[in-house]
């Protein structure tokens, strides 16, 4: 096809065998988007194309991913927000028209492989990951992944007493068998490190977990942790050593010392004056915290 589609903070070029979104870089531009850069979509790591109405006379083009074709979506696991969506292009109203002819087109060119159970998930990442080295700052330590191990790297001032007595942390990808993030966006937010089989016990706790770090306000924000994930996820299926779960790993959470409950009721506090934690949510969350001494 060839033909290029603008819409707000975002561009798709269409091509023979893939879609090349590029995303702005524009103050209003979400800035996961800004992170991402430019991705290349395979047609084959796209399942389905719809175009619906947007908010204030816009109209949205999606197109679906297919279950484990981006390591990206599959990180996020449907948490991510609709307008930080990387597989929407939202257009102005007038541009319907034009729209509906590059959905019906990009459909007309789907493999259809469907299941009775929907559309058959990818044997392997379709999508390239962000390319590491990548880093940021959690809560309670610096994150840094060079393609090859994980390491984390503790702050005195986030750190519970578990993880300074652990030490910090480096971790092979051929120690891993997954990733597990939880949006910064929601309380007790982190990015845990699944250990490979025979899985090691791990905390409950992410903050109270070596193989973990803890997000909280401004920190580990969805475009520097989201990507970091990905990246690690990718590393981890192409050295072989994923393996299926049907969720994150729980264990009996360790009886926490009273400088660990001071530390998480701060940042509980912090959450709540930021209108992030309502005074239900805050009250609830402290009596738990409180009866865990």
């Amino acid at each position: 096809m060839g033909d290029v589609l603008a819409g707000f903070h975002a561009a798709w070029e269409f091509e023979s065998d893939s879609v090349l979104i590029r995303f702005e870089r524009g103050i209003r531009t979400p800035k996961l988007f800004q992170a991402l850069g430019e991705r290349r979509i395979p047609l084959e790591a796209i399942t389905a194309v719809t175009l619906s109405p947007g908010k204030r006379g816009t109209v949205v083009l999606r197109a679906e991913p297919r279950p484990g074709a981006d390591p990206l979506m599959e990180a996020a696991a449907g948490q991510l927000k609709e307008n930080c969506d990387p597989y929407r292009l939202v257009l102005p109203g007038e541009r319907e028209t034009l729209a509906e002819y590059y959905a019906d087109e990009l459909r007309a060119r789907l493999v259809r492989d469907d299941t009775l159970d929907g559309p058959a998930p990818a044997e392997r990442f379709l999508v390239a990951p962000p390319e590491a080295p990548l880093q940021f700052k959690a809560y309670d330590g610096k994150a840094s992944f060079d393609g090859k191990q994980v390491s984390f790297r503790w702050f005195w001032t986030g750190a519970s007493s578990a993880k300074w007595k652990s030490g910090d942390q480096s971790f092979a990808v051929s120690e891993l068998s997954g990733v597990e993030w939880r949006s910064p966006e929601v309380f007790e937010g982190h990015l845990r490190l699944l250990r490979g089989d025979p899985a090691p016990s791990q905390p409950a706790q992410a903050d109270q977990d070596p193989a973990a770090v803890v997000f909280g306000l401004g920190y580990g924000p969805v475009h520097e942790s989201l990507p970091f994930a990905a990246s690690v996820l990718a590393a981890v299926r192409a050295a072989g050593s994923a393996t299926k779960s049907d969720g994150p790993a729980h264990a009996t959470a360790p009886r926490r010392d009273p400088a660990d409950i001071a530390d998480r009721i701060r940042h509980l506090g912090e959450l709540h004056q930021a209108g992030l934690v309502t005074d239900e949510e805050f009250t609830t969350k402290k009596a738990e915290l409180l009866a865990e001494l």
